[in-house]
């Protein structure tokens, strides 16, 4: 099995989630032109939030954390890996046939205990009608998270990353059908989440059948290594629920104050590009690459992947969060403001923007830490350090509602995150070498922080002196893309004055991909060539 070349598989899954999360903002933007933040729009809302909540259960949040490092160790040693994806891919399918099925019964409960301040108004029915269509999207979606953690233990990561961008793009055609025809969009919107489901399915089992890993459905058995998988992913599952709960508080908090479920969503979906794009692609990356490092006893590959991932992470990720802290007005109202999209709606939106922006190195660098706990398959740690977090989160949320309205829920989410991410990194601490800090990272973090602070000071001028661009209907695209630009300019020039890179630490990553491999185990079977070009 050839290794896990750590930088070009993260530019590939960054490559396809970026233009995933850009394709999602489109929905969003049009979403936002189109129903603004009426009922219709918070309904389908807190309707498509249900299934994307519960897969997080059963799919790429705690299943598969607990399946993937099990598969990878099979694939390294050949130990039947496809026998063991089969078996769990049976067992996770009739699982979730039975919950979608309960979840379109006890829809309404579900809808109460999601938006209780629905309670009495149009907002409830409708979010009961698409929940109970979009539900059925949790089946889809959480085989397909597991179809993709078979692709990515076997060292292909485009096919499994670009899932997500046909989801978008047939709810966009849907959207738009929708709209131009004076059809219910609700409804359209809704019935595109399960299709959606389906056609992302059918596209990483073909990937999988065409990498050699042929995924058939069997009846589900009981084997000794399903009843193994279920002990070491019931903690994740806890843990996801704990997760879930901080979301769940996040809507109800929301659902009391007209029109921010839908502030909070877009909002959402800002400070989750650059989250999807870099956290969610180390996460997917690290955590088989260190799977078999651990494995394979290579203290330091696992120290080099886990260092090399977390600069890079910090270099993407805190200019990003800089710029949603410092100008969240001008992002929101270029992006969103048209149509039935107000500037009432910017302002509210903006606020939540910032306060998530603040948040988002801590939510990243939770997907840098959380693979080193799941590579040695602990999964009761996480679960511990989530329970904390969501205390917090509550504690926050609801005490502070009372007085600082809808943010409250976007500010608990942000402790709630910082929590989180100090409880993950002072874990590590018990863990050997491969969990230290090495010497280039001590070196460059606090380089990046320089270099990410004087952007947001330059952004701060600049947006100040294009403010009746920004607000001028014909130049404000340019005049967002020209502060866009500065700003990585500002902060490109800012990497390379105080030395936190190099062109040659880029270099060097792309030809290393990593640490030396370990060498694999004997007899491991090597996967042939893949749509996406090959096993590494």
């Amino acid at each position: 099995m050839n290794p896990i070349r750590l930088l070009p598989a993260f530019l590939s899954v960054g490559s396809w989630t970026m233009l995933s999360r850009v394709l999602g903002l489109v929905r969003d933007v049009l979403m936002a032109a189109i129903l603004g933040t009426g009922p219709v729009a918070q309904a389908f809302l807190i309707a498509f939030t249900l299934p994307n909540m519960c897969r997080r259960f059963f799919g790429e949040g705690a299943f598969n954390l607990a399946f993937v490092p099990m598969f990878a160790k099979r694939v390294q040693t050949g130990e039947d890996p496809r026998g063991f994806a089969e078996d769990a891919f049976s067992g996770l399918g009739s699982v979730l046939i039975a919950f979608s099925i309960l979840g379109h019964l006890v829809m309404p409960w579900l809808v109460y205990a999601m938006a209780s301040g629905f309670a009495g108004d149009e907002r409830f029915d409708l979010a009961v009608i698409y929940g109970r269509i979009a539900f059925p999207y949790i089946l889809f979606i959480s085989l397909t998270a597991l179809l993709s953690g078979v692709l990515n233990s076997l060292g292909r990561f485009a096919v499994a990353a670009a899932a997500p961008v046909l989801m978008n793009l047939i709810m966009i055609a849907f959207l738009i059908i929708g709209a131009r025809g004076n059809l219910d969009v609700g409804l359209w919107q809704s019935w595109s989440v399960p299709i959606a489901g389906i056609a992302q399915l059918w596209l990483c089992w073909w990937a999988c059948d065409r990498a050699g890993m042929r995924i058939r459905p069997r009846l589900p058995r009981l084997t000794p290594e399903l009843r193994r998988l279920a002990v070491v992913a019931t903690p994740a599952v806890l843990a996801g629920g704990v997760v879930q709960i901080n979301l769940l508080v996040g809507r109800q908090v929301g659902s009391f104050f007209d029109g921010a479920v839908a502030w909070l969503s877009y909002a959402d979906r800002l400070y989750q590009l650059p989250l999807g794009v870099v956290g969610a692609a180390i996460s997917v990356v690290l955590l088989p690459d260190l799977s078999r490092r651990l494995h394979a006893g290579d203290t330091q590959g696992g120290q080099d992947a886990l260092n090399r991932g977390a600069e890079f992470t910090l270099a993407l990720t805190l200019p990003a969060a800089v710029a949603l802290v410092t100008i969240p007005g001008p992002l929101v109202s270029v992006l969103f403001e048209r149509g039935a999209f107000g500037p009432a709606d910017t302002a509210a939106t903006a606020v939540a923007v910032a306060i998530y922006g603040a948040g988002l190195p801590a939510f990243v660098m939770q997907k840098v830490l959380s693979p080193l706990y799941y590579a040695r398959e602990d999964t009761r740690s996480p679960f511990r350090f989530a329970v904390h977090a969501m205390i917090v989160n509550v504690v926050v949320a609801l005490g502070l509602a009372p007085v600082l309205g809808f943010e409250a829920a976007a500010l608990g989410t942000t402790v709630a995150g910082w929590t989180m991410f100090w409880q993950l990194w002072r874990g590590t601490r018990k863990m050997d070498g491969s969990a230290r800090a090495d010497a280039r990272l001590r070196r460059s973090a606090p380089r990046i922080i320089v270099a990410s602070l004087v952007m947001g000071a330059v952004l701060v001028v600049v947006a100040h002196l294009t403010r009746d661009w920004l607000a001028t209907d014909l130049v404000r695209y340019p005049a967002l893309a020209l502060l866009v630009a500065v700003g990585m300019v500002t902060y490109a020039l800012g990497i390379l004055a105080t030395g936190a890179m190099s062109l040659s630490d880029l270099r060097g990553a792309m030809r290393r991909g990593g640490a030396k491999p370990a060498t694999p185990a004997s007899g491991s079977p090597e996967p042939p060539a893949g749509p996406d070009g090959g096993a590494g």
